[in-house]
């Protein structure tokens, strides 16, 4: 049976709650429709966020992303809208959901939307080029 879309990821227990820890996607291939002209818009997303309790599942997040090709939406909204849905679904630490959109009418958009969770404040920085550099003595 093939696959169809999905219209909410599923989640997983975040094997380490204890701890703030960064996790990285890169969705390369996310495609909606304009609106105004339903030609198709293609974008990179790439998704940072820092689980609390639940985790998203791979599948689902691709299955989740791939009901968006056949709708009509702008950047923005789309952007914020899977930014929610996705928030909803792991109730993060943090989430930052960055869309890079192809040339459309000579101009490439990012749209950029976060959520923090109320009152979570996170942790100093590691600069690990400090520690790349043999030549750093502090």
């Amino acid at each position: 049976m093939p696959a169809k879309p999905i219209s909410k990821p599923s989640t997983f227990a975040n094997p380490s709650p204890e701890r703030d820890y960064l996790i990285h996607m890169e969705i390369p291939e996310f495609t909606c429709l304009c609106p105004l002209t339903g030609q198709p818009d293609f974008a990179r997303l790439v998704l940072d966020y820092i689980p609390e309790r639940k985790c998203l599942e791979l599948k689902s997040l691709k299955l989740y992303i791939w009901s968006f090709r056949n709708e009509g939406a702008f950047h923005e909204a789309v952007t914020n809208r899977i930014l929610e849905d996705l928030a909803r679904a792991t109730r993060p630490r943090f989430m930052r959901l960055t869309a890079k959109f192809f040339v459309r009418g000579g101009i490439f958009t990012t749209v950029v939307a976060e959520h923090r969770k109320k009152g979570w404040k996170p942790g100093p920085a590691v600069d690990l080029q400090r520690f790349e550099n043999p030549s750093n003595t502090n």
